[in-house]
């Protein structure tokens, strides 16, 4: 699955690959492959990002437009 919205998110909040990596503890390489759907986004790092964001999960995972 691709994960655009953790991609539009990331973008909207000026922050690079690698900002979010570091948020998130891992490398910027296992990031990107989460953006691009190469891998699939642990419920535990798509908390984190939900909370960051503030924003639902059902938003980051793109299955609502309700934030």
């Amino acid at each position: 699955m691709y994960f655009q919205r953790i991609a539009d998110l990331r973008q909207d909040h000026d922050l690079t690959q690698q900002d979010v990596a570091d948020i998130l503890n891992c490398k910027r390489e296992v990031y990107r492959r989460y953006e691009k759907g190469i891998r699939e986004i642990p419920v535990s790092y798509a908390i984190t990002l939900a909370n960051y964001y503030n924003v639902s999960l059902d938003y980051l995972l793109g299955l609502s437009d309700k934030k």
